[in-house]
């Protein structure tokens, strides 16, 4: 197996670990984080019925990812959910990622 393959299922395998033991419902979805190269992506999804609530996408700069908490703070206020379960999915909690929990916590998200 190459370097390339072996790095790819330790991350899959590390997102499933965490995506095992955490579960979204209605009155508390889960708040999952996507980075790409060029953006970086936040969802609030109910699990129970398999259904994004509230998305939203900004540029990838830390910059961007404080907007990004602060709209996916605002958009849950405006929807009435108070808590979300955060999933990181394959990610550190460290950088963009934490910015985004750190603001969305400002915005009145309790997570």
């Amino acid at each position: 197996m190459n370097k390339i393959k072996k790095l790819n299922k330790i991350r899959e395998r590390r997102k499933m670990r965490v995506r095992a033991r955490i579960k979204g419902t209605p009155e508390k979805p889960r708040l999952s984080i996507f980075k790409s190269n060029r953006y970086i992506y936040a969802q609030l999804i109910d699990d129970s019925v398999g259904k994004t609530l509230i998305s939203a996408s900004k540029t990838s700069s830390k910059d961007a990812s404080a907007s990004l908490g602060e709209a996916i703070g605002k958009k849950a206020s405006e929807k009435g959910i108070k808590s979300a379960v955060f999933d990181r999915g394959d990610y550190k909690y460290h950088g963009r990622v934490k910015v985004i929990a750190d603001v969305a916590r400002k915005a009145g998200l309790k997570i």
